[in-house]
C-alpha cells in the first residue's frame, strides 16, 4: 500500500476526492495542499506518481484513509510517451543518459510485435529510484548514495496495451539552413501508448524494458494516468477546483463516499445481531449472513453492512460463496478494518 497521511484537526469529512495532480507537484505537495485548503482535515493518498507526471491521483478524506490499501489494489490506465533511442539511469528524463543507439531505429512492425509481447503477466525489477524498501532502506535513498541494490523481481500483469502514434521529435525540431528539415534518420523515436496494467507496474520500466529488447534503448518520457479502478479523469477536480469548493464549503459534491470508492467490492449484508457485534470488533459468524452479493475467492475481502445499508466494516472470507452458504458451524468471517 501506498498511504502519504498529513493528520490534521479532525473534521466531519468522510470521502475519496479524485484529484488532477499537475505536473511538478509532488504526490505529498498536493495532500498538503488540499489539507490546507480543507482546514486541517485528515487526508491522504494512495498510488504515488512522480513530480512530473500528471493525472488521477486519490485522496483519501477523514475515514476514507482507512480504506486505502483496498483502493490501491486496483488496475491503473495511463498513457505514456516510450522515447526509444536513449536510455537513462532513472528511466525517465530526469536522468542522466547512459546510453545511446547506434544505426537505425527500429520501424513500426518491429515497435508492434515487440510491445505486443508485454501483454500477458510478467516480471519486472523495480527502478533503482523508487520507495520500494530494500531492508527497511527505500531504494531511491541507496541510488542517490551511489549504490545498486539487489531486487528481487516481482509479478506483473498488462491487461491491455495499444500504439497511439509512433513519431520522431527531431523531425519538428532540428531544421538547416533556410528552415528546411535536416537529412538523415532520426535520432528517437517518440511511441505514445495507452496501457491498463495491475497495481505495482512501473511504468518507466515498462518503457526501459522494450527500448532493451528492441535493441536501441529506451526510457519515459511522458505519463498522464488515467484511471484508477473505478475513478477516471472525468471524476478528477484541479487544484484551482479544490480552491473554489473549500472556499465555498462545497467540496462534499465532488466527495466520493466509502461505498461508492468500494463499488467492486463483493458484499455482505448481516443480521442485527451481528451487524452489532462487529461495531464491538467481533467477527461474524456465517450463519449470520443474511444476503450475499457478487463473486469472490477464499481469503477475499468483503464489504460487512447493516441491515439499513450502512458499511460497518471490511471482512475477509474463509471461502467461496457456495461455501460459505453450506459453512459448518464455527465458520467465520475476520475483520480486516471496522469502519462503523
Amino acid at each position: 500500500m501506498e498511504l502519504d497521511l498529513v493528520q490534521g484537526t479532525e473534521t466531519a469529512v468522510d470521502g475519496v476526492l479524485v484529484v488532477n495532480k499537475p505536473a511538478g507537484w509532488t504526490s505529498h505537495d498536493v495532500v498538503a495542499k488540499a489539507r490546507a485548503l480543507l482546514g486541517g482535515a485528515k487526508v491522504g493518498h494512495t498510488g504515488t506518481l512522480d513530480p512530473a507526471a500528471t493525472g488521477v491521483l486519490l485522496l483519501c478524506l477523514g475515514k476514507a484513509t482507512r480504506i486505502a490499501e483496498y483502493l490501491v489494489q486496483a488496475d491503473k490506465e495511463y498513457r505514456a510517451v516510450l522515447r526509444l533511442g536513449v536510455a537513462t539511469d532513472t528511466q525517465d528524463a530526469t536522468g542522466a543518459v547512459t546510453a545511446r543507439a547506434e544505426g537505425a531505429l527500429p520501424d513500426r512492425a518491429a515497435i508492434d510485435a515487440v510491445m505486443g509481447r508485454f501483454v500477458g503477466r510478467h516480471r519486472q525489477v523495480p527502478p533503482m529510484y523508487s520507495a520500494v524498501k530494500i531492508q527497511g532502506v527505500p531504494l531511491y535513498k541507496s541510488a542517490r548514495a551511489g549504490r545498486t541494490v539487489d531486487r528481487p523481481a516481482r509479478e506483473y500483469t498488462v491487461h491491455s496495451l495499444k500504439i497511439l502514434s509512433v513519431t520522431s521529435p527531431a523531425e519538428s525540431a532540428v531544421v538547416g539552413v533556410g528552415g528546411a528539415p535536416l537529412a538523415g534518420p532520426p535520432s528517437t523515436l517518440d511511441v505514445t501508448f495507452d496501457v491498463v496494467c495491475s497495481k505495482g507496474t512501473y511504468v518507466r520500466t515498462l518503457c526501459a524494458d522494450i527500448g532493451e529488447a528492441l535493441g536501441v534503448g529506451g526510457h519515459l518520457a511522458a505519463l498522464e494516468r488515467r484511471r484508477i479502478g473505478r475513478f477516471g479523469l472525468e471524476d478528477a477536480v484541479t487544484l484551482d477546483d479544490l480552491a473554489a469548493l473549500a472556499g465555498r464549503d462545497a467540496v462534499g459534491t465532488r466527495l466520493h463516499s466509502l461505498d461508492a470508492a468500494l463499488a467492486g467490492v463483493p458484499v455482505l449484508t448481516l443480521d442485527p445481531r451481528a451487524a452489532d457485534g462487529v461495531r464491538h470488533g467481533i467477527a461474524v459468524p456465517a450463519a449470520q449472513v443474511s444476503r450475499m452479493e457478487g463473486d469472490w475467492a477464499a481469503g477475499a475481502c468483503v464489504r460487512l453492512q447493516a441491515p439499513d445499508g450502512r458499511l460497518l466494516a471490511i471482512g475477509k472470507v474463509p471461502c467461496g460463496p457456495d461455501e460459505l452458504r453450506q459453512a459448518a458451524p464455527g465458520t467465520v468471517i475476520t475483520l480486516e478494518k471496522v469502519l462503523a
